[in-house]
Order: C-alpha cells, then sequence, then structure tokens
C-alpha cells in the first residue's frame, strides 16, 4: 500500500516505462544539427541572455530545434524517432551550456565584466591571468577576445570543458548503473523530462495525435507572447535608441515603492510578467508550489520583524530590489540559508533511510538469501548489455579517476601553495559520497542536496590566503544528478554509443561558434549596457555575492566572515526542521515538506505567484477534466510548444538585432 506522504510521486513515477527495445539516435541529422546550432541558436542565444536572462532560450532553444528537424523529416517522407529526439534534446543542452546559455566560451563575457567591475575592486578581489587579463589590458585592447592576454583564458576554459564532458561518463555513469540496475530505484522524476523530450517523436497511433494539438496550441500561445515581450522591444532596441516595452524586462521592481518604514520595510518586492511561468506551475508538482508560497508568505511576514528587531540594519528606504536581496543577504539571509541547508540536508538523507526501510519491509518473502541477492548484484554491476550498448562499470570508474587525477594536477600546478591533501579528501571521499546520496535520493524522491558552504569551509580551514582557489577546477562536482539523465536515456530507449558520437561531433562546433559570437556581440558594445535590460538589472547582484564570499581567504577583514552568524545558523536549522516534523506529523506529502522548507529563505514573488496561478488552474480545473496523467502530459507538451512559440519569435527579432547592430558598428 503506497504511503499518501508518497502519493504524488508514484503518480509521476508511472507516467512512463522501460521499452523492450534500444535503438541508436546518433546519425546525419546530429552532424547538421550541431552546425544548426552552433552558427544559428549560439548567438540568438547569447543576446537573449543578456537581454531577457537564460532560463528561457535554453529551453525554447531545444523545441525550435526539434520542431524544425521534425518538420524537415516530414517533408522528406521520413520521421523523428525518440531516440533522434533525445540526442537533439542532448546536443541542445550540450550547446547552449556556459554561463549565458551561449556555449561554454560566453563565460568569457562574464570574465571580462568581472575584470573590470568596480565591485571587485571595492572587495580587493584580484582575478587570476587565467581567468581574464586586467582592466588595464582590456581597456587598452579593447572589445575583443583575439589578444595574447586573452589567450590563457581562452585555452583554459576550452581545455577545462573538455575534461568535463569526458567527466560526465564517469562516476555519474557509474552511479546510474548501480542504482537503476542493482537497486532498481524508481526515479519518480526521470518521466517528466522523458515525456517531455519525447513529445514530437513520430507515433502513427491515432490515439497519440493529441501531441501535435498541443503544441500546436502552445506554440500559437508562445508566438503571441514572444511578439510583445521579445520581439518588440530586441528590433526596437536595435532600430531606435531606447527599446519600447510595453511589458517590464525583466521584472516589474516594487521594493522602493511599498518597502517602506512604515509598510513593508526591507521586503524585496516584485512582479514577473510571464505566461511561461504560469504553465510552467501546471507542470510542476502541485504540493511544491504551494510550498514555495507558503515560504512567500513566511518571508512576507518574517522579514519587516527582522529590521524592527534591529537584525536587517543595512537595509535603507528606497533601495530597489537588487540591494534589498543583497543587504538583506548580509544580515540575515546568508546564515540562515545555512541553516536551511544543513534541515534540508538532514530531512533528504532521513527520506533516504525511510524510503530503503519501507522498501526493505515490501521485499517478497521468496527471495533468495543475502549472500546470493549480493552475488546477482554484483553480476548486474559488472555485466553490460549489447541492447542497452552498456559499457563496463569499471570504464566508468577509470574515467572518474583519469579526470579527478587532472583536476588535482591542474589546481596544484596554477596554487603551488594551496594544501594539496584538500584535494584528494574532495576527490576520495566527500565526492563520492555525496554523488552516491544524490543518485539515491534522485532514484527515491526526485531530489538531491547539498551539504552548504564545504567548499568555502575548507578553503577557509587551510589557511590559504588569496583569491585564486575559487576559480581554480578542484575536484568538488556532484555527479548524482547526472544519473536520471542516463535514466532519461534508458526510458527514451537510445543507445549510450549515440551520446558519446554526439559529444565528439557538437564539442569542437560548440567551443568555435561560442567564441566567434561571443566576440561578435562584444565588439558591438560594452557588456552589460542598458541596451541589455537584464544583465544591466542583475549582473551586480551576481557579482556582490561571488565577491563577498571570496573575501574569506583575502586575509584580513572578510565581510563574508563578518556577515556568517552562528546562532542565525542555528535559528535556520530548527526553523527548518520544525517545519519539517509539523507537516510529516500532518502527513502532508512530500513536496509540500520540501517546498516549505526550501522556501523559507529570502523568497521573492516574482516567480512564485504566476507559478501559483497556474497550480491551481491545473490542479482544480485541468486535472479534473482530464484526469492527472493525461492533464501532466498535456501541459507538459503545451509548455513545449510554448518554448518554441518564443524561440521562433526570439529568433527572428535576434537576427533582425544582430544584423542592424553589425551593420551600425561594422561587423567583425
Amino acid at each position: 500500500m503506497i504511503n499518501s506522504q508518497d502519493r504524488e510521486i508514484q503518480q509521476y513515477r508511472d507516467l512512463m516505462s522501460v521499452p523492450d527495445r534500444f535503438d541508436p539516435g546518433f546519425g546525419l541529422k546530429t552532424v547538421v544539427g550541431s552546425l544548426f546550432l552552433g552558427l544559428l541558436m549560439v548567438p540568438g542565444s547569447i543576446y537573449l541572455s543578456l537581454f531577457i536572462g537564460g532560463a528561457l532560450m535554453g529551453t525554447a532553444a531545444r523545441w525550435v530545434t526539434v520542431i524544425l528537424f521534425a518538420e524537415v523529416a516530414r517533408r522528406s517522407m521520413s520521421t523523428l524517432r525518440r531516440q533522434e529526439v533525445f540526442i537533439l534534446f542532448y546536443m541542445t543542452g550540450i550547446a547552449l551550456g556556459g554561463h549565458l546559455a551561449g556555449g561554454v566560451m560566453t563565460t568569457l563575457l562574464w570574465n571580462q565584466y568581472m575584470a573590470q567591475s568596480d565591485i571587485m575592486t571595492n572587495f580587493a578581489i584580484d582575478l587570476p591571468t587565467w581567468v581574464a587579463p586586467s582592466a588595464e589590458a582590456i581597456k587598452a585592447s579593447g572589445n575583443t577576445f583575439f589578444t595574447r592576454e586573452w589567450a590563457v583564458p581562452i585555452l583554459f576554459l576550452a581545455g577545462m570543458f573538455i575534461i568535463q564532458r569526458i567527466d560526465g561518463f564517469g562516476l555519474g555513469y557509474a552511479l546510474y548503473r548501480l542504482t537503476a540496475h542493482v537497486e532498481k530505484l524508481p526515479f519518480p522524476m526521470a518521466p517528466v523530462g522523458a515525456l517531455g523530450i519525447t513529445a514530437l517523436a513520430e507515433d502513427r497511433d491515432p490515439a497519440n495525435r493529441w501531441r501535435w494539438r498541443c503544441f500546436s496550441l502552445g506554440g500559437v500561445i508562445g508566438l503571441a507572447f514572444g511578439f510583445i515581450y521579445i520581439g518588440l522591444p530586441a528590433v526596437s532596441g536595435a532600430i531606435f535608441n531606447e527599446p519600447i516595452m510595453l511589458i517590464p524586462i525583466p521584472w516589474l521592481d516594487l521594493t522602493a515603492a511599498i518597502s517602506t518604514e512604515n509598510r513593508l520595510p526591507a521586503l524585496p518586492i516584485n512582479i514577473v510578467f510571464d505566461v511561461g511561468l504560469i504553465i510552467a506551475g501546471m507542470i510542476l508538482p502541485f504540493w511544491a508550489v504551494i510550498g514555495g508560497l507558503l515560504g512567500l508568505i513566511i518571508t512576507v511576514v518574517l522579514n519587516p520583524m527582522l529590521y524592527h528587531e534591529g537584525v536587517l540594519t543595512t537595509w535603507q528606504p528606497g533601495m530597489n530590489m537588487v540591494r534589498t536581496l543583497f543587504s538583506n543577504h548580509i544580515d540575515f539571509y546568508l546564515s540562515f540559508g545555512i541553516g536551511l541547508a544543513l534541515a534540508i540536508f538532514a530531512i533528504s538523507i532521513g527520506s533516504v533511510f525511510s524510503g530503503l526501510f519501507r522498501r526493505a519491509r515490501s521485499v517478497d518473502d521468496q527471495m533468495q538469501a543475502p549472500r546470493r541477492k549480493i552475488s546477482d548484484a554484483w553480476q548486474e554491476l559488472t555485466s553490460t548489455s549489447k541492447e542497452r550498448g552498456d559499457f563496463s562499470f569499471f570504464i566508468g570508474v577509470f574515467i572518474y579517476l583519469f579526470s579527478t587525477f587532472t583536476y588535482i594536477s591542474i589546481s596544484t600546478y596554477l596554487i603551488p601553495e594551496f594544501p594539496w591533501m584538500f584535494f584528494l579528501l574532495f576527490a576520495l571521499a566527500y565526492q563520492p559520497m555525496m554523488s552516491y546520496v544524490n543518485a539515491k535520493l534522485e532514484g527515491l524522491v526526485g531530489q538531491t542536496v547539498q551539504i552548504p558552504m564545504v567548499r568555502e569551509a575548507a578553503f577557509i580551514l587551510s589557511g590559504y590566503t588569496g583569491s585564486a582557489i575559487w576559480f581554480a577546477p578542484i575536484p568538488l562536482n556532484d555527479y548524482g544528478g547526472q544519473v536520471r539523465t542516463f535514466r532519461e536515456m534508458e526510458l527514451t530507449g537510445t543507445r549510450i554509443s549515440s551520446l558519446i558520437k554526439t559529444e565528439l561531433v557538437v564539442i569542437p562546433t560548440v567551443i568555435i561558434c561560442s567564441l566567434a559570437f561571443s566576440q561578435f556581440i562584444w565588439q558591438m558594445g560594452p557588456i552589460p549596457d542598458e541596451k541589455y535590460p537584464f544583465a544591466q538589472e542583475y549582473w551586480d547582484f551576481l557579482l556582490w555575492n561571488q565577491a563577498l564570499t571570496y573575501t574569506a581567504t583575502a586575509g584580513g577583514a572578510s565581510p563574508f566572515l563578518e556577515a556568517i552568524k552562528f546562532d542565525v545558523i542555528s535559528w535556520g536549522l530548527g526553523a527548518g526542521l520544525v517545519a519539517f516534523a509539523v507537516l510529516s506529523f500532518l502527513n502532508l506529502p512530500t513536496f509540500l515538506v520540501f517546498g516549505v522548507v526550501r522556501g523559507m529563505g529570502q523568497t521573492t514573488p516574482g516567480n512564485v505567484i504566476p507559478e501559483v496561478m497556474g497550480a491551481l488552474i491545473g490542479r482544480f480545473y485541468l486535472e479534473k477534466k482530464f484526469g492527472h496523467q493525461k492533464y501532466k502530459q498535456y501541459v507538459m507538451v503545451l509548455g513545449a510548444g510554448f518554448g518554441a512559440g518564443m524561440g521562433l519569435i526570439g529568433m527572428a527579432a535576434v537576427a533582425i538585432a544582430l544584423i542592424t547592430k553589425s551593420t551600425a558598428a561594422g561587423g567583425f
């Protein structure tokens, strides 16, 4: 019998099962797709990431790629198999990674901003030469990466990207074999991703033609909203001095108007006008969204109380949302968030053991003796399936050891004064332990968790003085999340050899194209700039938080260490555990428990309110009309169509904007 707390997890788990047949997804379409992504999607993604943020374009570009190839295949009297759709999605994820969702080399745009920012100067943080040249060198050479000073940062970034892609088939794959095939964990959230990925795969069954109808409806909504939200401001900004915005980008900031001494002091308030968030609220687990709303309500009540009690002392009336977030972060939420993260970690670890206990109790009485089970498990772990295209578990372990040794060697060479024993501790103890825990969490409840401030604590305790260690490629990765990707691969019936071939084709394309178009866009003008609303509004906040952390090893007085308050950490830990205990006692759903605890940090209403609207529409109208499983499938495909519509408008607008600006700036 399923516990009521896990009923929603079970519903997600049952959305999709492993197929009986596995086929390759790599082919000529993949090669053409990589060129399409590199030459068309990468520049648009970089521009839109600066303009409205990176999350939208990363999702939309995937659907634009898939729908284009699906239409070409249909007109060629062919079809896209679900394995090919999965590979296209996987390829797009590689191509549109990086800091700006436009490829790995777009990180250089962020690095040049750090090198020239007054924030880094005010915090007395110096960037290492392998990250970016000095501000003086950048100003002397102008807006270009094609100089001698940038050669080392470019080679370093490209080399680390290649090692990272190799590393993706190491411990993550080994844990996937262990948790999915030996322990046979259900992975409740993997079917959600797999269903969305294969939504446009050709299916000759007339009963499944609803996919195209839902996708088309979402596409029309995306086209209409995208024209207003992206198209009009992007095109008008390229033609006129200032863009025409009917909808504020990235948000409407009401903090200075409402957060006064007499009303809601120290409370960041914004409104985000994004239809995509409403659709996301329909797709996300209902109780997770409601948990986020409860977390927002707690923040609304808590911040004014903290201000009047003299805890939030840095905030001043008239501050905008970004400055309010940062001031509250220093005064309270940095420490409170550490406590909450500790509570989430403790709760998650408990859920792992409770899940294992429930599974043990449900074991059939006729199962073999423990010694026989261990033998069977070892055989399953060490064997390979020609049908799935597996490679050996031990090859995955070897890849992990190789990549980890490379990380340690490079970090030790770059920072010889840092105690190398900490690198070994990360590589041989902490990293494998946390990756396995998160793989188990992903397999049992679809969640991952991290012990907070491990890296920061290690750097402080090492006695190292300087800022270079924060930019070194230390072996501190979480491979648990990669397990879901391999599980989605399995659910779509894709052979792993197709992933490896895709990596070999996409990696050089991404490096070359993302570097070329990052150079092209930077050469047109400074970044950030008022022509890029998201970067202009939000980049300073991101850098403030990063620079604050870097001061922990700067030597002397550190604003970061001064912001750490152990009594506030204990409040966060206690609040998280108490909230979990109360909600669990009331036998409320797991997603609500995690949503509330995670949402008890510094939450803003901009994203929460639209998601709640979508969740309510889905729960009390669509679910009653179609049933839970069909409703979730419908809105997933609807969201895919919405992303494609937004992406098509975005790409058209970006093309016009780039042509106009490059003509005015003289191109390359």
